[in-house]
């Protein structure tokens, strides 16, 4: 007895300290594969220790992995012969079966489910620390790990694939980041989340959909009296001005307010003048995406460019301000209470300018739109009538009601509009 319980103490010991091992192994496994790349390398770049020793280990996944199979199996396979040999000293004959479920539940519970739980729930924690001892390891089981790499290489290749590892699947696409964004919850601001989004959407946005329109281009008639001409300067709100000759698609140039300054030591402020502080025109097609005009802005130093349509006429103006607020929004406080657009009522409907885009109804009032076809309300609400109406018409959208209360000429003016939902809620 003396001899035989020492021996099996022993036996259990060991037995002990090998599942020990094995949930070592298993747990550093899962921990170095659910580790974030990219907080791993900002971690690395910023010289963390053990950041910077597990992103080198995970630059060569294939030796990472070789190392840790080979401890985990070993001491797996060692294991299970202890437990045999326990199995035989207790039960006085050899017990395989019993061996086999005891060792199961044993290497299931202790070396395999808690620890992979516990290294997924805090992978840091547990592959930082482990990355010591795997680094120890590697270089000691290097001729091993090798040469288990070149066979299991020879293996990948024979079946059809690409042995070589490519990081290409490391990489996020729009999409993907998108959802790292809206996943980034309470660690990222709402302003600078929604920020990040804009400017994720400003490839999908054309200058279509955000210029402002030909018939609401302020802008110098050069036909005009000199002294019309002089007050529209003065009274001007904008800082750049289109000059043109009666129609604006006779386009002579562009005006700065700040050449205007030059003009008044002049004596005689004429059209002349006037002309010569002009410059040349930026042309750009309405498709151009709103991240490459961004681009060609910089590019260029410039910040007004005239948008013209696929016959060459001009539909609009696009500035730099108008892409920057896609990105940072408007700049007022309350943008529904601010904007000369927009004038809520009591009953919790808004009267809304008929030139007023879509775009901007959707993102000053959290509204859903449809903005693939039309671009701004009037166009919206006539090509579902298919004609202009000639009085108050009720117009029921998909989730919304628009009214028409004000139509001058050929357009819509004013609409009132208001949520179905909330209609449906005072029935």
């Amino acid at each position: 007895m003396s001899t035989e319980e020492p021996s099996l103490i022993m036996l259990l010991i060991s037995f002990g300290l090998l599942i020990l091992a094995s949930a070592y192994f298993s747990s550093s496994e899962t921990a170095m594969m659910s580790l974030n790349r990219y907080r791993l390398k900002h971690l690395a770049r910023n010289k963390h220790a053990g950041a910077s020793r597990a992103n080198k280990l995970l630059e060569t996944p294939d030796k990472l992995i070789g190392v840790i199979l080979i401890g985990n199996n070993f001491v797996n396979f060692l294991a299970a012969a202890i437990a045999t040999t326990i199995a035989i000293q207790i039960f006085g004959e050899p017990a395989p079966l019993i061996t086999a479920v005891v060792l199961t539940l044993t290497v299931l519970i202790f070396a395999e489910v808690t620890p992979k739980t516990i290294a997924a729930l805090y992978p840091e924690k547990i592959a930082y620390p482990s990355s010591l001892l795997l680094i120890l390891l590697l270089k000691v089981l290097y001729p091993v790990v090798w040469m288990v790499n070149v066979v299991s290489n020879a293996l990948v290749r024979v079946l059809g694939f690409n042995s070589v590892s490519d990081d290409s699947h490391q990489q996020l696409s729009a999409e993907e980041l998108r959802t790292v964004v809206y996943e980034s919850g309470e660690r990222l601001p709402r302003r600078r989340q929604g920020m990040l989004l804009n400017i994720l959407d400003l490839e999908h946005v054309t200058v279509n959909d955000i210029l402002v329109p030909r018939n609401d281009i302020v802008g110098i008639d050069i036909e005009d009296d000199i002294d019309e001409i002089l007050s529209l300067i003065g009274s001007s709100q904008h800082t750049r001005l289109p000059v043109y000759k009666k129609d604006i698609n006779n386009l002579v140039g562009m005006l700065h307010l700040r050449s205007v300054g030059k003009l008044i030591r002049v004596e005689t402020v004429n059209k002349a003048v006037i002309l010569g502080e002009t410059v040349e025109p930026y042309y750009i097609p309405e498709s151009t995406p709103l991240h490459i005009q961004l681009s060609n802005f910089q590019r260029k130093k410039l910040r007004m460019a005239v948008v013209v349509d696929e016959y060459g006429a001009i539909k609009g103006l696009v500035t730099l301000e108008d892409i920057l607020e896609e990105i940072v929004g408007e700049f007022t406080t309350d943008l529904a209470d601010s904007s000369k657009d927009f004038h809520a009522q009591e009953d919790g409907s808004y009267l809304i300018d008929g030139s007023t885009s879509i775009r901007d109804i959707n993102r000053i009032l959290s509204w859903n739109l449809d903005n693939t076809g039309a671009k701004t309300l009037n166009g919206l609400l006539t090509e579902m009538l298919q004609s202009i109406p000639d009085s108050s018409v009720g117009i029921k959208l998909d989730g919304y009601y628009a009214e028409t209360v004000q139509i001058q000429g050929n357009v819509i003016r004013t609409v009132k509009m208001w949520q179905a939902k909330k209609a449906q809620d005072e029935e």
